[in-house]
């Protein structure tokens, strides 16, 4: 069960092809003769058989000729029939190299392959290629070269430009796939494969559209989780939905989103194909930046002021050396060498000024990495210089990239460098915008780590009493929640707002006024008005009771004429908010197709999409995504000390964006949202307006029992926490994996007997290996599970405090089979509590938690001498029986 479900597609053993006749080659379609030649054109390392669907033969005939593949390049009328015939021969998987496939033939593609059991890759896609198995499955020209990248991409035409490019720049692939639309093996499935495939270290990903938010961000994260994934997505929509009835709508464009999710999964985004290559050419240094500042070393001033400037420009900082490393280094450097902010080391630099200035950036703790620049001299030496860089990276620790200006002269040099793994750039600006995607890739990283629970750890809101006001609104028809109800829901969720009476006459109007004490402000309340400034439904600094009653016949006789159609329940009063220096920010929702919920963040006020200033992150959000999401947007730049004003509270502004995401997860109705403007200053924060829009909450996807189906990103289920006795005395939690196990996880496989350690792992490993941790340890909650038991201990110090640690004592995880309605499982305990009941509690609790996901089977192999095992699986009522591809493992299976 080790072996990847789709090996048998991207790595067969033995394939059969489908393209026409052998005998009659102007039959056969154009790309059935692409498909063959291709196939012909290298010595492919396993079995290749060709067969016209139309030769006789017995069903004993073609149950003799069963391949892992079967190619099927055939006109669309024969490609059922070849489907049914590789069903016959078992085959496991299915190429189908066929365009202008409409979505219900596809569909009819898929019935008969999900009935045989066959993973089906096509139609309209243009095959695959596996360089190191000769395995040219494709219509996309020559094969690739062998190389350490996975290129994915869903558009056939540009996967042709991009092996063109490759071939031309010494660039190689481990895997190459062209998806096309309705495929049935989609891009989140090659993603799954591609993450397991121990000869790619780096994925390119060519993306046009996601059909399914929840299955890619699945995948995406897990790829991301063990090794670079770069990004080209093509287009880009502008902001700007005319049908928006709240301002977030309005100015959230679905490349915005787009954006967010990649952050969030871990991943780079790019803008061209060029850029695709060279980022990943350095994220495979496997270099690991900790920041954005970046210092430049150069030879001439032009060349690095350049960098400079696109620095700049994509929010990088230059890397200044300390005062007390840059007088170190000047005493090393020419005369006319300058540190202010480039490390300029003037035209008589030479290899030796090169190597102190890089060796001294790199243990600067002001610098998070270096760009070399070197522009040709009269009488300078490129290539000296290139292996001045190539021996001082051998002891640095920090990314060093170069650029090597000019051509025919730097040939040499940059040989050097690349035999170096030193990334190297023909231009300042490409090797800045490199560096960027280095930076951006740490950043994006820490974002995946992030799992929170759907709900904070602030007061319990009242879920409830919100349901209700949703149900209510939605009983009466209604899609759009007052002012009134939409403050009542954020109260809910104790987001402070200001207090706010509706008035229905001109006296009620003057009377809750002076109630509430002056100045107040007065609003339209109409479910059919969004923005209340357009009709000028909005009146500030009311200072008497007379005036009060006056706004309030004015106003409603202004909207009345102004939109004579609006329906007017009244005019809201509320007490201004006194914040003199207070910042007017926003927080917002949007629904994305296909990512769903999305939490905006920005300036606010009356001129919102004037300003435009947006952040965005996809819930549920935790303190540390919410003060990134802060740190995204423009405003950020006011909200601490500013032009004379104190710096606010951020503690409140982060506990409502908390807030809003506790909403979005447990409100799926939530479609629209508009908190502006939210005031905050140095006491605190308040909802001044808002205005919701909702609808009925979204059904579930099939296979999806998830209370929070509606997300891309599924929250940390809190929910299976359970704290259990230990027998012999002491109590153990069981609870869900999440990043922050990975030390205690290594901790207890390091403890364990080498026995332990060979029937769990079949390996004599003494530890994880880097990726196996971070695989273990951050999971997607949708298609896996892994529970972990921690163990409380006290210790006595010589001083007699007793100091209280935890560790993992036991892990049980099931990983959902491609069936989806099946998994499998894995056991693990420490030897020290074998016997305790500890066994038994983590399977009973994984296989409960299997079943609330609606799967029907659970499976897992143990090692036939594995007594204690195999008798835990009987007692808990599993059947044990041979496994018939392996004589030294029995298949235990239990229906769920």
């Amino acid at each position: 069960m080790d072996k990847h479900y789709l090996s048998p597609l991207f790595a067969p053993e033995s394939i059969v092809v489908f393209a026409g006749s052998v005998d009659d080659v102007a039959s056969q379609t154009p790309l059935a003769q692409a498909l063959q030649a291709a196939l012909k054109a290298q010595p492919y390392a396993g079995r290749i058989s060709f067969l016209d669907i139309h030769t006789s033969g017995t069903l004993a005939d073609l149950a003799q000729a069963r391949a892992d593949l079967a190619i099927i390049a055939l006109p669309v009328a024969d490609v059922g029939p070849a489907l049914e015939l590789a069903a016959r021969m078992a085959c496991s998987a299915a190429l189908v190299i066929c365009s202008g496939v409409s979505a219900d033939k596809a569909a009819e593609f898929k019935k008969i392959a999900r009935q045989a059991g066959i993973y089906l890759l096509g139609p309209n896609g243009l095959g695959f290629q596996n360089p190191k198995l000769q395995l040219n499955a494709s219509a996309l020209g020559h094969m690739a070269s062998t190389g350490p990248l996975a290129l994915v991409s869903q558009s056939g035409s540009l996967t042709a430009a991009m092996l063109d490019w490759a071939g031309n720049n010494a660039v190689g692939f481990s895997n190459v796939v062209s998806l096309g639309p309705h495929t049935a093996v989609d891009i989140a499935d090659v993603l799954d494969y591609l993450a397991n495939d121990g000869r790619t270290q780096s994925i390119l990903v060519y993306v046009e559209g996601i059909s399914n938010a929840r299955r890619f961000m699945s995948a995406l994260r897990s790829a991301a989780n063990a090794k670079p994934v770069v990004i080209l997505k093509a287009g880009r929509k502008p902001a700007g939905n005319e049908a928006a009835q709240t301002h977030s709508a309005s100015i959230v464009g679905s490349d915005d989103v787009f954006d967010a999710a990649l952050r969030r999964a871990g991943a780079v985004r790019v803008r061209s194909f060029v850029e695709l290559f060279s980022a990943a050419k350095c994220l495979a240094s496997r270099y690991r930046p900790v920041g954005r500042r970046m210092a430049i070393v150069t030879n001439g001033g032009g060349p690095g002021v350049l960098a400079a400037d696109w620095a700049n420009e994509i929010a990088l900082s230059l890397g200044k050396l300390s005062a007390e490393t840059a007088a170190q280094l000047k005493a090393q450097l020419p005369a006319l060498a300058s540190l202010t902010d480039l490390i300029d080391l003037s035209e008589d630099a030479g290899p030796e000024h090169y190597r102190a200035a890089v060796d001294a950036a790199n243990r600067d703790p002001q610098v998070d990495g270096m760009l070399a620049i070197y522009s040709p001299k009269v009488g300078g030496d490129a290539a000296a210089v290139a292996q001045a860089l190539s021996d001082v990276k051998k002891h640095i620790s920090k990314p060093l990239l170069s650029c090597w200006m000019g051509d025919a002269s730097v040939g040499e040099a940059r040989g050097i460098l690349n035999d170096a793994a030193i990334p190297s750039f023909r231009t300042p600006e490409a090797a800045v915008g490199a560096f960027g995607n280095l930076a951006t890739f740490y950043q994006n990283q820490q974002l995946l780590q992030q799992t929170p629970p759907p709900l904070s750890t602030l007061a319990k809101p009242d879920i409830e009493g919100a349901r209700l006001v949703i149900e209510s609104v939605l009983a009466e028809r209604r899609k759009v929640l007052t002012e009134m109800e939409s403050k009542t829901l954020l109260s809910s969720f104790h987001i402070p707002v200001t207090q706010t009476i509706l008035a229905r006459n001109p006296t009620e109007a003057m009377m809750v006024a002076m109630q509430l004490g002056f100045p107040v402000a007065l609003k339209i309340d109409s479910p059919d008005i969004s923005h209340k400034s357009d009709v000028q439904g909005v009146a500030l600094n009311i200072m008497t009771g007379a005036s009060a009653r006056e706004a309030y016949v004015d106003m409603v006789e202004r909207v009345k004429r102004l939109q004579p159609d609006a329906r007017i329940n009244g005019v809201t009063v509320q007490k201004m908010a006194s914040a003199r220096r207070g910042r007017e920010l926003y927080i917002g929702l949007v629904t994305d197709d296909p990512f769903g919920p999305v939490i905006v963040f920005g300036a606010g006020g009356t001129m919102i999409e004037l300003i435009d200033d947006r952040a965005m992150e996809l819930p549920p959000l935790n303190q540390y995504l919410a003060r990134r999401l802060i740190e995204r947007a423009r405003v950020a730049e006011t909200l601490g000390d500013w032009r004379g004003a104190s710096a606010v509270d951020m503690d409140a502004l982060e506990q409502v964006l908390l807030r809003v995401s506790e909403m979005v997860c447990e409100l799926p109705q939530l479609r629209e949202m508009d908190i502006n403007p939210i005031i905050v200053d140095e006491n605190g924060a308040v909802a001044v307006d808002a205005r919701i829009v909702i609808d009925s909450a979204p059904q579930a996807a099939s296979g999806l029992s998830s209370h929070y189906n509606h997300l891309a990103i599924l929250p940390y289920p809190a929910r299976y926490e359970q704290v259990y006795p230990m027998r012999g005395g002491g109590e153990y939690t069981v609870r869900p994996v999440h990043p922050n196990d990975a030390e205690m996880l290594q901790e207890l496989v390091a403890k364990l007997s080498p026995e332990s350690r060979y029937f769990r792992f079949v390996s004599h490993m003494t530890e994880l290996p880097p990726a196996m941790l971070a695989r273990f340890t951050l999971i997607d909650y949708d298609r896996e599970m892994a529970l972990v038991a921690v163990f409380k201990q006290r210790t006595a110090g010589d001083d007699g405090e007793i100091t209280e640690t935890e560790r993992i004592i036991g892990v049980s995880r099931y990983i959902t089979n491609p069936d989806r309605a099946s998994c499998e499982f894995s056991l693990l305990v420490a030897d020290g509590f074998a016997g305790k009941g500890l066994g038994s509690r983590l399977m009973e609790s994984i296989m409960q938690v299997a079943r609330e996901k609606g799967l029907t089977e659970i499976e897992g192999l143990v090692l036939t001498h594995n007594g204690g095992m195999l008798k835990l699986m009987r007692s808990l009522g599993f059947e044990v029986k041979p496994f018939a591809e392996d004589p030294d493992f029995r298949l235990v299976t239990h229906a769920l």
